[in-house]
């Protein structure tokens, strides 16, 4: 309505066409209900009417059907609705569907609504801002046709007696006319807003509740990866250590025995605690590498890659680093390609590439095995799956018989410098 060519398109029209509608529907919506519920009434006295009060019920649901087909008059997205499919085929079961549903009863409130208080208001607008300034616009033709260029009267109130001021009516008749396209549009603008917000569906609710969701498990993720640090870091600087100062303390015991019995349990317990350290370096690279908290995703992916039984290429082209939970992601997503290229493929050579471009984040992990793999075969790549989809990420797999196969992984995210990561 502020665009300067409103009043020469079809929407004061179309406002003029839905508040006529509404007025016409309105009348035949109350007549209809009000029929329905005096039968009803009267068959009750031989318990006929009883069931029949159901009618009444699901009157609404007719009603709210016109009324989206009506508002698609005023209103450029169309409103469908949205109905609970039954869960067994027939009368019966569609009658309890609709009857437990709210969506029924919000439809029958907005009928009763509609045909006692709005379709009167509908009528009132059409009438004073557009029959009004129609009819004071006709004042010379009504003086020239019924009037015998005499006389004309002006809303059944005022009398014209002479041509200068019919058309002077006409005239302001006109420019009324401009002024009530606006109350017009006003009027079914508002009139459209109710009907959507009573009968509309609560999609706008479920859609604050799936956004809050997905919040809740970025927040999830996100604190899990701080627990997973953690967990690294206390390894790291506590167990580890202890294990380094015992593993010493037995070699340097080892030294001093004298040949025997006791050097050579000593010598055992020497082997045992330096495999337990290995196994516990190993773990805590397996739960969070230190290398991709200190130098990010490329020397992580390349120290993977090193570590893979596999020859593995690597080309990433990354310019910054990505957000902490989108680069560890990102990193256990290649290390499980990897091991699965290592002990499923066959292969001979694999290949790590991916980059940043258009606001995503993609790497690729192909090899030139035997293909044929199934990500729901317990290859561990479904829980990644999930949990890329968390970071509104895509993991797809193309493993075709006989190969190669490719993995490939997106995440939307921008990439942030070593400065700005640190800050």
């Amino acid at each position: 309505m502020s665009r300067p060519g409103f009043l020469l398109s079809a929407w004061p029209w179309r406002s003029a066409a839905y508040l006529l509608t509404g007025a016409v529907t309105g009348v035949a919506a109350l007549v209809g209900i009000v029929t329905v519920a005096t039968v009803c009434g009267a068959l009750a006295l031989v318990l006929v009417g009883l069931p029949l009060l159901l009618l009444v019920a699901l009157s609404g649901i007719p009603v709210a059907e016109v009324e989206r087909r009506r508002l698609r008059l005023v209103h450029r997205d169309p409103l469908s609705g949205r109905h609970q499919a039954p869960a067994a085929p027939g009368l019966r079961a569609w009658l309890a569907t609709r009857l437990r549903e709210q969506a029924t009863w919000r439809e029958f409130g907005y009928a009763l609504l509609f045909a006692g208080l709005l379709w009167p208001v509908d009528a009132l607008a059409i009438t004073v801002a557009l029959l009004f300034p129609l009819s004071m616009a006709a004042t010379p033709l009504l003086m020239a046709t019924a009037g015998d260029g005499h006389e004309a009267k002006v809303l059944k109130q005022w009398t014209v007696t002479t041509w200068p001021a019919a058309f002077g009516v006409a005239v302001l008749g006109l420019l009324l006319m401009v002024v009530c396209a606006y109350v017009l549009g006003v009027t079914a603008g508002a009139r459209a807003e109710l009907a959507r917000l009573l009968i509309a569906s609560r999609e706008g609710e479920l859609g604050a509740e799936v956004v809050e969701l997905a919040r809740s498990r970025i927040r999830l993720v996100e604190a899990f990866e701080a627990e997973r640090r953690r967990i690294e870091r206390d390894l790291h600087d506590g167990a580890q250590q202890r294990l380094v100062a015992l593993t010493m303390a037995l070699g340097l015991a080892r030294l001093d025995a004298p040949p025997g019995p006791l050097a050579d349990q000593l010598t055992r317990a020497h082997e045992e605690a330096g495999k337990a350290l290995a196994e516990l370096r190993e773990l805590i690279h397996g739960i969070h590498p230190k290398v991709l908290t200190d130098y990010g995703l490329h020397a992580a992916v390349a120290d993977a890659a090193d570590r893979c039984v596999v020859p593995v290429d690597v080309d990433l082209e990354l310019p910054g680093r990505p957000p902490r939970a989108v680069e560890s992601a990102a990193y256990f997503v290649v290390c499980e390609a990897l091991a699965n290229v290592a002990k499923h493929s066959g292969a001979d050579r694999a290949q790590v590439c991916g980059g940043h471009r258009d606001g995503r984040l993609f790497l690729e992990v192909r090899d030139d095995g035997r293909g044929d793999a199934d990500a729901s075969a317990g290859s561990g790549l479904t829980g990644l799956a999930d949990r890329v989809s968390v970071l509104d990420g895509r993991l797809a797999l193309t493993s075709p018989p006989g190969g190669p196969t490719l993995l490939r992984v997106e995440f939307p995210c921008e990439l942030t410098s070593a400065a700005d990561r640190s800050a």
